[in-house]
């Protein structure tokens, strides 16, 4: 107990050792998973005092699964923000939540559109491929911005072959769009959509990117027993 409360308290303070998640002892990955459900309970936690929705208990800990695994890699540096995108949800509703895994706070809760063939109000099929104008899910690194012809634009590394890892290929990024707003919900019952992109409202897009930039986790999730069963990340 003590070496769970331990690894906890070094997490939080931004100074443990990645040594602590590559041991294949049965101790270790029980204070991995107590890690998860600690993080899990501090969102809990701040979304109820802030009353707002949190996200489906699974998806957060796969997305928390994931940062960790990323983390372990190297591939992220400390004090990055989690990102979950839950397309299990219609776009009518709030779908986007950024997370600070210091203290489990929520950092932006909002509306993502997603890509066009990809379904209507709901997103129901996902791709790869270019041109196919479809969402694409797994883990992500954001990457550097740029000001293109949605204006200032996040570029996005997918980490995922076969679901994601053509993303840079196929131009998905973070930006801004009229019809990510929630008054093009009032107006057709659902967001527009994009042509794969997770596209935000324009009024806060330049805040969250500026918010995600530069190597944090984006974590896309959605109703796809493939991406479960062959993602290696949640499947390592």
């Amino acid at each position: 107990m003590k070496k769970i409360t331990l690894f906890i308290t070094l997490f939080i303070s931004g100074t443990f050792s990645s040594t602590f998640l590559v041991s294949s002892s049965p101790a270790i990955h029980h204070e991995e998973r107590s890690l998860e459900d600690h993080i899990i309970e501090m969102v809990s936690t701040n979304v109820s005092n802030a009353e707002k929705d949190l996200p489906q208990r699974d998806v957060l800990s796969y997305g928390i699964k994931g940062y960790f695994k990323l983390q372990e890699e190297g591939k992220i540096p400390q004090g990055k923000p989690l990102t979950v995108i839950d397309f299990t949800l219609p776009s009518s509703e709030k779908r986007m939540w950024i997370i600070d895994m210091h203290d489990g706070s929520i950092l932006h809760h909002g509306h993502v559109s997603h890509g066009r063939n990809s379904g209507d109000l709901m997103a129901q099929k996902f791709s790869n491929i270019s041109s196919s104008y479809m969402s694409s899910l797994g883990f992500y690194l954001t990457a550097e911005t740029y000001q293109g012809k949605h204006g200032y634009s996040l570029r996005l590394d997918g980490l995922e072959r076969g679901f994601n890892d053509k993303a840079r290929d196929r131009a998905i990024v973070i930006h801004g769009a009229d019809y990510a707003k929630e008054e093009f919900i009032v107006q057709t019952g659902r967001l527009g959509r994009s042509l794969g992109c997770p596209a935000l409202p324009h009024e806060i897009a330049a805040e969250v990117i500026d918010m995600i930039k530069d190597k944090s986790v984006l974590f896309i999730f959605g109703n796809d027993q493939e991406y479960l069963q062959k993602s290696n990340i949640l499947n390592s």
